[in-house]
């Protein structure tokens, strides 16, 4: 059985879970699905046609699953999917889908971090770490293990591919290759997340991999036509140099170069 606070306010229609923790001034609109072991601490919004997994963690006035702020979207069942073992700190604003054929979708175990915003259509992986004021436009992809310094801004329609580290307060307009770390406005690549990737376990050999791959980009002076004919020549591509390739080959905007 759930604990919901008196003052708190919820849909007759919503589902709530086993075991829930519902706190004061909590308001939980009639199209959400809330999972079980899910806390919602103080004045948390839960809205939209969302649906919540288990054991996630919403902190004071974090409004999940609102409207989208795209003034083209329509009056649609859009949605916002959230998996399992996330915390949304406080004043956290995460936005459904402002189309159909795409979701507004968060894996499972990040933290998003006091007053971070997730816009419509974005697509956040697991593991994923937004710092304080870390601002993602809409259409923006996360991979899974990506951390981002805080007061960064991402405009819309960026990547940034799996175990990047992106430093604070940083502006981003162009896709960031995985693994690869930076910093700035505008930001530039700095190297490689060679630290954030021993500590994940990657093996020597899987590092030396991916050095020999952003050498190709990143080192060589070719252009990124040049780099990629120059990287599919390598004999049996590891799969982390096919994530990086493949990253770079899919890139609607583009990548971001080094300083």
């Amino acid at each position: 059985m759930s604990r919901i606070h008196p003052t708190a306010i919820i849909s007759p229609e919503a589902v709530i879970g086993d075991n829930c923790e519902i706190g004061p001034f909590c308001i939980i609109k009639p199209n959400v699905k809330l999972g079980s072991n899910n806390i919602l601490m103080s004045n948390v919004v839960l809205d939209g046609n969302t649906t919540i997994g288990d054991g996630n963690k919403f902190f004071h006035s974090a409004v999940i699953g609102s409207d989208s702020q795209d003034l083209k979207a329509k009056d649609e069942p859009y949605q916002l999917i959230i998996g399992n073992n996330n915390s949304f700190r406080e004043f956290c604003t995460v936005n459904k889908s402002a189309t159909m054929d795409e979701h507004t979708t968060i894996g499972d175990n990040c933290l998003l971090m006091a007053y971070s915003h997730i816009a419509h259509n974005c697509q956040i992986g697991n593991n994923v770490i937004m710092a304080n004021s870390v601002n993602l436009a809409g259409h923006c992809h996360l991979h899974d293990f990506v951390i981002v310094g805080g007061l960064t801004a991402i405009a819309q329609f960026v990547q940034i591919g799996v175990h990047a580290f992106v430093g604070g307060v940083s502006g981003i307009k162009k896709d960031i290759p995985p693994y690869t770390r930076g910093i700035g406005f505008p930001y530039k690549i700095e190297g490689l997340n060679i630290i954030g990737l021993q500590r994940k376990g990657f093996t020597p050999e899987q590092l030396q991999a991916i050095k020999d791959i952003y050498r190709i980009f990143y080192r060589s002076g070719l252009n990124i036509s040049q780099a990629i004919e120059k990287a599919e020549q390598l004999k049996e591509l590891t799969t982390e140099q096919k994530i990086f390739l493949d990253f770079i080959k899919n890139s609607r905007v583009g990548i971001n170069r080094y300083r």
